[in-house]
C-alpha cells in the first residue's frame, strides 16, 4: 500500500530542478504547496513528505518553511552519499541530521543513501554496516539506494552526465545486484538489516527488473520502499497501463511514492527539471495518482508514524 506520499525529488539539485527557471525556488514553493493540497484533499491521512534534499543544505529548509511550505507537509527528506559524491565524510551522518532539526521541528527522513562499488566491493560491504549503524533509530525511514545497478545502455538523470568524470559512473554502480541480477557481498549484510533498512528503488517505463525485484525485495525481508511515479511518463501511450503493474507488483510493501520529473511541453523551459507552466497541472497529476492507488478509504486502517 501508500504509506507517504512524496513531493518532488532533491528539488535542491540543478540535475533535478532548474536553477536558471527558478533561481530562488519561489516556484517551486508554490508548486509543493499546490500539490501538497490536492493530496490533502484526495486523501487527508496520507502523510506528504517534501522531497529530498541534497545536498543536505539546511538553508534551503528554512527557504522551504520561509515560504510556507513546511506548513503544508508531515515530514522532510534527505539524500546523502558521502563515499560518493559528498564533501563529508560519512561519520558526520548525525551531525548532518542535526544541522536539518536545527531549522525544523518535522520528521526528517533519510529518503536515499547508498555507497557504489565503483572502487571495490568492499567499500559498499562497509559503508552499508557504518551507515547502518550511524542511521537505525535516528530517522523513522532509511531508504537504501538501491537494489539495481542502472544498467549501462541506460542514462543516468543528471544535467552534465560523462562530463562529470567519475561521479557520472558511480550512479551506475549503486546497486546491491548487478545489472545481470549477480549478487554483490552487500546484500547478504543488508538482509540482516531489515526490516529497520528499507529500499529506494527506480523503476522505468516499463521497466524489465520489476517482477524480479519484487521477488528479491521480499526474499531479503524488505517491507518499505520508496520509488517513483512521473508526471513525465504519464503522457506516454499506456501510461496507466504501467501505473497499475507497478503499483500492483508492490502492493506487499509500504511504499513512499514519489510525484516529480516536468513533461518537457509543460514546462517554462522543455526540461523535465523545470519548472511547470502551470504549478495546477502538476497538483492534478498528484491527487489522480492518489484518487487511483490511495483513496482515503484504503488508508484510513492506518497513518504511517513518521515521528522520531
Amino acid at each position: 500500500m501508500i504509506e507517504a506520499a512524496m513531493i518532488w525529488n532533491e528539488p535542491n539539485n540543478k540535475s533535478h530542478w532548474d536553477p536558471e527557471v527558478d533561481p530562488d525556488w519561489r516556484l517551486f514553493a508554490e508548486m509543493a504547496i499546490a500539490a501538497a493540497d490536492a493530496i490533502a484533499e484526495e486523501n487527508p491521512a496520507l502523510p506528504k513528505v517534501l522531497g529530498g534534499i541534497s545536498p543536505i543544505d539546511p538553508l534551503f529548509i528554512a527557504n522551504m518553511k520561509g515560504r510556507g511550505v513546511l506548513d503544508h507537509v508531515d515530514a522532510v527528506a534527505a539524500h546523502g552519499f558521502p563515499l560518493d559524491w559528498n564533501l563529508w565524510q560519512l561519520k558526520e551522518w548525525p551531525a548532518k541530521l542535526d544541522e536539518i532539526r536545527a531549522v525544523t521541528d518535522l520528521p526528517i527522513w533519510v529518503s536515499e543513501v547508498g555507497v557504489s562499488t565503483f572502487g571495490a566491493d568492499e567499500v559498499q560491504d562497509w559503508g552499508l554496516a557504518r551507515t547502518a549503524e550511524l542511521l537505525i533509530g535516528k530517522s523513522p525511514r532509511i531508504h537504501w539506494y538501491s537494489l539495481y545497478d542502472l544498467p549501462r545502455i541506460w542514462e543516468a538523470t543528471t544535467r552534465h552526465r560523462e562530463a562529470e568524470g567519475s561521479a557520472y559512473y558511480r550512479h551506475f554502480a549503486m546497486g546491491l545486484l548487478r545489472e545481470n541480477g549477480e549478487p554483490k557481498p552487500a546484500l547478504e549484510r543488508f538482509a540482516t538489516l531489515t526490516p529497520d533498512l528499507g529500499l529506494c528503488q527506480w523503476f522505468h517505463f516499463d521497466d524489465h527488473r520489476l517482477d524480479e525485484a519484487v521477488a528479491w525485495m521480499k526474499r531479503l525481508g524488505v517491507t518499505y520502499l520508496r520509488t517513483g511515479l512521473s508526471w513525465a511518463d504519464s503522457f506516454r501511450p499506456n501510461a496507466l497501463a504501467w501505473f497499475d503493474r507497478q503499483m500492483r507488483a508492490l502492493e506487499d510493501f509500504d511504499v513512499t511514492v514519489t510525484f516529480c520529473f516536468t513533461p518537457a511541453h509543460r514546462g517554462i523551459a522543455p526540461h523535465h527539471t523545470s519548472a511547470p507552466l502551470l504549478k495546477e497541472e502538476f497538483a492534478e497529476f498528484c491527487a489522480a495518482m492518489i484518487r487511483r492507488y490511495a483513496p482515503a478509504k484504503a488508508s484510513a486502517r492506518r497513518r504511517v508514524a513518521i515521528s522520531a
